[in-house]
């Protein structure tokens, strides 16, 4: 989810139209209109004004990750994308395995 869609989805919640939304956030309604399509990004702290003038915030967890678990995933998916690029080379009909010598077999 974007900001852009979080900021729609805000302020159709709040029943308020892009030119009302705008006014209360000092703002201009083509500002508006270029967030929610994606056209731009709001800056965290117009995130947080826009968001505040319509009835809403933004709440947010910090998670420590673990970095062994993380370093490991990205390493199999490299692996997995490697694997995915290598072209697979057909098996040569010339390749003959060694044939064992019978006679020294006691």
């Amino acid at each position: 989810m974007d900001a852009g869609h979080v900021i729609r989805v805000a302020r159709e919640k709040s029943g308020l139209s892009k030119r009302e939304l705008a006014r209360r956030a000092g703002t201009s309604p083509a500002a508006i209109v270029r967030y929610e399509s994606g056209a731009m990004s709001p800056t965290v702290d117009t995130l947080n004004r826009i968001l505040r003038v319509a009835g809403w915030e933004i709440e947010c967890d910090l998670r420590e990750v673990v970095v062994d678990d993380f370093d490991r995933a990205a390493l199999i998916f490299e692996l997995l994308e490697f694997v995915h690029l290598t072209p697979l080379k057909p098996v040569s009909p010339k390749i003959q395995f060694p044939r064992l010598r019978t006679d020294v077999i006691s």
